[in-house]
């Protein structure tokens, strides 16, 4: 029998991504039609390695194939991301790049085995960006394996005390309106980092944000159970990109209809972003003094006269020659004293 199988894998590799666009073709390699449709690929991800080499071959091939009358497209591919490499301490502490041919390789069957396939992909996202160096730490996938930890019996300590059945929310007091408004910013900034930015490590340090706050006001009186239950069932939402065998069942086990992967991803509430009060920083010469709550629209000189005139403030300012105010809207007063 003939040997067809004569060529470097780099030149299947070249063209690998029209082939996807008809695969059970017989007559021909692809047909135009279904390539120019396809084509090109939204977003193309991989190692630095491959930036010379199967990335530079693959944009040789796509330019002639495209010359040859074969292709619509002259570049293969949209938008590039460059992965990081994922770097393992040695026995000197000296971080080096991860390889079997070193031999400082990590067994992902180690890993699966001890903390499952979740805990292991919520570490690589939320070590680092995915365009920066990794480096591999053993007590970074035990602390990601405690977060889902806590968002499982956060989870479970919810259904337990009130069941599956969806209640209403209500946003009521000045404690609903503080939980809703870290929940929808929470929303914001998972969609804002996960959508074309690839920022997930800071959506996943949100979603710990968030999960923290629940933690907080768990058993208060003060949140209405049906606003917590809203929380709780996003966080899920929210972490299933990440996480998507556990926030699977925890969906399961909240008795929601259908699965994840169909369910609506949430949209922020905008007016929710908006507080009628903010919590501003008090300094004297730069050190914290106090804290407390005013207006959230209050101006810059509006901000530093409610500051000013507040008890507190006024005893620690007391015989001090004020030579400078800065006041930063929603955020911090600092006198400069003598």
């Amino acid at each position: 029998r003939r040997e067809v199988d004569t060529m470097d894998t780099f030149l299947d590799s070249s063209w690998y991504y029209l082939r996807y666009t008809d695969p059970k073709n017989d007559q021909e390699a692809f047909n135009k039609e279904k390539a120019d449709y396809w084509m090109n690929v939204d977003q193309y991800i991989g190692g630095v390695e491959h930036a010379i080499l199967h990335l530079l071959y693959a944009r040789f091939f796509m330019m002639v194939l495209h010359d040859l009358g074969l292709t619509s497209q002259d570049e293969p591919f949209e938008n590039l991301l460059t992965q990081g490499m994922v770097n393992k301490a040695d026995e000197n502490g000296v971080f080096k790049k991860m390889s079997k041919s070193v031999g400082n390789v990590v067994s992902p069957e180690e890993i699966l085995k001890k903390y499952g396939a979740d805990t292991a992909r919520l570490f690589i996202m939320f070590a680092a960006p995915p365009e920066k160096e990794l480096n591999w730490s053993d007590e970074g996938v035990e602390g990601s394996y405690r977060f889902l930890n806590r968002v499982w019996r956060l989870v479970y300590d919810y259904v337990e005390t009130n069941g599956t059945e969806k209640k209403t929310v209500e946003i009521k007091t000045k404690e609903d309106k503080e939980l809703n408004h870290i929940l929808n910013r929470t929303i914001k900034k998972v969609t804002d980092d996960i959508d074309g930015r690839f920022a997930f490590n800071t959506a996943i340090s949100s979603i710990m944000e968030l999960v923290n706050h629940l933690y907080k006001v768990n058993g208060s009186d003060q949140v209405n159970s049906g606003l917590y239950g809203e929380a709780v069932s996003q966080v899920v939402v929210l972490l299933s990109p990440f996480a998507p065998h556990i926030c699977e069942e925890l969906w399961q086990s909240m008795g929601r209809e259908g699965t994840l992967d169909h369910h609506p991803w949430p949209v922020c509430d905008e007016a929710a972003l908006k507080l009628d009060t903010a919590e501003v920083i008090v300094q004297i010469n730069g050190k914290l003094k106090h804290k407390l709550d005013v207006d959230a629209g209050l101006s810059r000189e509006e901000l530093a006269e409610a500051v000013k005139s507040d008890p507190r403030v006024q005893e620690l300012l007391d015989g001090a020659n004020i030579v400078k105010t800065i006041a930063v809207p929603g955020k911090l007063v600092n006198f400069v004293v003598k």
